[in-house]
């Protein structure tokens, strides 16, 4: 027998008359890889209790092998299912979702992310206010200590250096403004489906991280804000099932940070800034070459070589659509640059003999 939590979810989709063409107003796209348990104890669940019915749930299964198919079909038959044969990555399991739904907004979840139960209410409100947003997200707590701050919104500084606005501070009211932001993260935005058509969808090349990112940056350009609430509540794990790819978190994340600046950054401010674009990575490298961690490291950047032409191409048509100024872009760009935790943090790995330490 189903536990109540799960026959509420598989009236998920109930309490509001379909529309003409039989599509919900909002689908949840949640890809899956190996997380039956967080789907079972977090994810779904916390869909259940939204207190805006107007949606429709869409898993896609990156090939798991651990049943997660199975027990989606069978303890929520409402939840549309997906299986794909082998691991796209959560941006080709995300694109499938889009693909595979017909609704005017796309919300995205990870598996490891619990919601609140008014998440979809304020989400689906902001973005109905904020007629210039291509995306809407929230404010994002750590799911083990709920007084730290995941992200409010993502970031980028002209250095290439991408985090979640707040991470690792206590949450003390100083997020509690809605405001335009950078970007939503993947791990729980909701996207209206018109921006979609005009971005694009989540660069699959990127295969996982900064892919969110990547699609804010595009989605700037063409002149789509993304509108930060703080009402839309939820509680984020944080890797809870890629910690277990370390090696290919550090390819991942040298690459694609690489990319992400060629791709986007508008000339003059790539042209200026690639060395500090380049740093980054660099430190990052160096900390994990120390580590021993050394084909992951020398993957990422003969990969990043070698998709240079691709990322080339695609930059070609992304700033021939750019419908914004740099100047428009500075007011969501991160300011801090060199001085930033996540980069301070890189720095400290350096051994103190190997730096060259300024004394004016």
């Amino acid at each position: 027998m189903l536990s109540a939590a799960r026959r509420e979810g598989s009236r998920a989709a109930e309490g509001q008359p379909h529309r003409s063409n039989g599509a919900r107003r909002v689908s949840v796209v949640i890809p899956n890889w190996n997380g039956a348990h967080l789907l079972r104890d977090v994810c779904l669940p916390s869909l259940a209790r939204q207190t805006y019915r107007d949606f429709s749930v869409v898993v896609v299964d990156n090939g798991s092998s651990d049943g997660s198919a199975q027990y989606v079909a069978t303890a929520w038959p409402s939840v549309e299912l997906v299986r794909l044969k082998r691991n796209h990555g959560f941006a080709g399991a995300v694109n499938r979702g889009i693909e595979a739904s017909r609704s005017e907004f796309v919300a995205l979840l990870n598996s490891d992310i619990e919601l609140e139960p008014s998440w979809l209410e304020h989400a689906v409100a902001a973005l109905d206010q904020q007629r210039s947003a291509g995306s809407v997200t929230g404010k994002i707590l750590q799911f083990k200590d709920r007084a730290l701050i995941a992200s409010a919104g993502d970031t980028i500084t002209w250095d290439a250096i991408c985090d979640g606005r707040g991470r690792g501070q206590s949450d003390v009211g100083q997020f509690d403004a809605g405001e335009p932001v950078f970007s939503g993260t993947g791990a729980a935005s909701l996207y209206r489906r018109s921006a979609f058509d005009v971005v694009g969808l989540f660069d699959e090349d990127f295969f996982a991280y900064l892919e969110d990112v990547d699609w804010g940056f595009r989605a700037q350009l063409a002149g789509f804000s993304c509108w930060y609430t703080p009402n839309a509540r939820s509680y984020h794990m944080g890797r809870a099932t890629t910690k277990r790819l370390s090696g290919a978190l550090v390819f991942l994340l040298i690459r694609n940070t690489l990319w992400l600046a060629i791709k986007n950054f508008p000339a003059p401010v790539l042209l200026r800034n690639f060395p500090r674009i380049l740093l980054v990575p660099g430190l990052r490298s160096y900390r994990n070459l120390r580590e021993g961690v050394i084909w992951p490291v020398a993957h990422a950047w003969l990969s990043a070589a070698a998709g240079l032409p691709k990322m080339l191409r695609r930059r070609r048509s992304i700033q021939s659509r750019r419908r914004v100024t740099i100047a428009e872009l500075q007011r969501v760009i991160a300011h801090g640059d060199l001085g930033s935790p996540r980069l301070s943090n890189l720095r400290d790995a350096v051994p103190l003999k190997r730096r060259k330490v300024r004394s004016k």
